[in-house]
């Protein structure tokens, strides 16, 4: 099926003439008809009854209609980002972010590339550090932020950008939601809401409760699910103080700031990177962190916002 075939179906379907059809799309009518034949032949029907004085869509006609309509709408969608793309008028930047790390953190840095990219067109999307890593060598996403991480490839490039604590996350009502600080013995007296697969956990067990585990409630590999059961009361989550929140939920930092993870920037090494790409990972490298005050947002999902190696 070729396109220029399915632009002349279209303009007989809403012409339901040929000669006007043939004037709309700059061609001969022979050359209409030649196009609108092949077409039906490839298809395996007729689509359009030809009549002296009448041309009407067969049910067939009526039935493509709709899916030609589209495929030509998306191929000349395709063609105009394209030619956007060679003119530079569109910068794509994709991002993954780790569940725990808040879509907040990167606004800024946006914003501060978004003076002299022109075109920036940023996509953010989340997942788990190994399945972000996976993405980055497939060339679905660009760079990524993630918390600590392990077995990184040797293909990856792996930059520390700061250090952050962890906090308690727990609901208003909680006994210990008035406490300027949580020790470790109020630790080992209420009930700890467990992430599944939480890179965290020996990091806890080991400052903590080198002797005996902690109390652990309910678990869930997603972090929303756990702020929900924080909020109704049934225990509370141990996470760094940039995750996204739900706004009901509290912060109280743990005595002593025993447990922190580094968030840590993440681009395949060797790869010739776009000016969009170029710019944030300079911007983010070259940034204060430590001017970033803790997120008070809801978890984020990855949504849209629709060469050379880093210095």
């Amino acid at each position: 099926m070729e396109l220029h075939q399915v632009r002349y179906f279209l303009a007989v379907a809403s012409t339901l003439n040929f000669t006007r059809a043939a004037e709309q799309c700059n061609v001969t009518q022979p050359a209409l008809t030649k196009g609108v034949q092949k077409l039906e032949q490839e298809l395996g029907g007729q689509l359009i009854y030809r009549e002296r004085q009448l041309t009407q869509l067969t049910d067939l006609g009526k039935e493509v209609l709709p899916m030609l309509e589209r495929t030509l709408a998306s191929a000349e969608a395709v063609r105009r980002r394209a030619q956007e793309f060679q003119r530079k008028d569109v910068a794509p930047l994709k991002i993954g972010l780790a569940p725990s790390i808040s879509a907040s953190l990167v606004l800024d840095p946006i914003a501060e590339i978004a003076k002299f990219v022109p075109g920036l067109h940023v996509e953010l999307r989340e997942g788990a550090a190994k399945k972000l890593v996976d993405l980055l060598l497939e060339g679905e996403i660009n760079v990524a932020m993630v918390g600590d991480v392990q077995d990184v490839p040797a293909r990856i490039d792996d930059w520390s950008l700061f250090e952050e604590r962890y906090v308690v996350v727990l609901a208003p009502t909680h006994r210990l939601a008035n406490r300027p600080s949580i020790g470790i013995d109020d630790l080992r007296e209420t009930i700890l809401l467990e992430r599944a697969d939480c890179d965290v956990a020996p990091k806890i067990q080991k400052s903590y409760f080198p002797e005996s585990p902690p109390q652990l409630g309910h678990c869930s590999g997603h972090d929303l699910h756990l702020q929900h059961m924080a909020a109704a009361g049934l225990g509370v989550i141990l996470a760094p103080e940039h995750m996204p929140r739900l706004p009901t939920l509290k912060t109280i930092p743990l005595e002593g700031n025993l447990v922190s993870r580094e968030v840590r920037l993440l681009a395949v090494q060797g790869r010739r990177y776009s000016p969009a790409l170029d710019a944030f990972v300079k911007v983010a490298r070259l940034r204060d962190w430590s001017v970033e005050a803790p997120d008070r947002g809801v978890p984020h999902a990855a949504v849209p916002v629709v060469s050379g190696a880093p210095a």
